[in-house]
């Protein structure tokens, strides 16, 4: 249950904002049809109105948090975000793990949930923002190029293997808030970020774990089990 409603509190501020902006709007309105003599514009307040409603309930939409139902068993890794697998494949990775390592990627629409849930259960034992580019996450090369957050693991369940997940912006997205921070400890699917908007989430696992999903398929954030490792 730990960070549950830190979702609903980002989602409070984009609203707040919203209503800022929309106040604004609404006063220059009034202050174009009292200098036009025009009077208030109600088909322009209505269309503030609208754009509010709108942003407003897909705001709403986007910072959904469900509760994950974490799955149990020995030596499974979970998914660390909601979306689509579309890379699996194995690669360098430097900043933790320190050399070859499977990767398995998930793309996240702006429609998918974009809470991130800890893959293991274990110490948070590294944390580092990266900065980059705003290439469209859709793009391959957006797991490279893009600003990011890595965020390493030293498991306890399960064990066998340092693992890490890289939590990457996109076109769109442009904030990564990481809740976890180093010298944590969390339980497997616990809550430990937030990306606002569409954007991208990796996961690098030992070379000797089993990958657990192909591409195109579709995973639940601390659910969908992703990968076994040995017990």
């Amino acid at each position: 249950m730990k960070h549950q409603g830190k979702a609903w509190s980002a989602f409070l501020g984009i609203f707040w904002r919203g209503v800022a902006v929309a106040a604004v709007l609404a006063a220059v309105l009034w202050v174009v049809g009292m200098v036009s003599g025009r009077g208030l514009s109600t088909p322009g307040l209505s269309t503030v109105a609208f754009l509010l409603v709108a942003f407003t309930a897909f705001s709403a939409y986007f910072f959904r948090d469900p509760e994950a139902k974490v799955p149990s068993g020995a030596g499974l890794v979970v998914a660390p975000g909601h979306g689509k697998v579309d890379v699996i494949d194995e690669v360098e990775e430097p900043q933790f793990i320190g050399g070859r390592a499977k990767r398995v990627s998930i793309f996240l629409s702006v429609f998918d949930v974009h809470v991130q849930q800890a893959p293991v259960a274990g110490k948070v034992a590294f944390l580092k923002h990266n900065p980059g580019q705003f290439l469209n996450a859709l793009k391959l090369e957006s797991a490279a190029l893009n600003e990011n957050v890595v965020i390493g693991f030293e498991p306890t369940d399960p064990a066998g293997g340092r693992v890490a997940i890289k939590l990457i912006t996109g076109l769109i997205a442009r904030r990564i808030i990481p809740w976890a921070r180093v010298g944590d400890v969390v339980a497997k699917g616990e809550r430990i970020s937030l990306i606002q908007f569409g954007s991208r989430v990796d996961i690098y696992l030992p070379t000797t774990s089993t990958v657990a999903v192909k591409l195109g398929d579709r995973v639940v954030g601390g659910e969908t089990v992703v990968a076994r490792t040995a017990a």
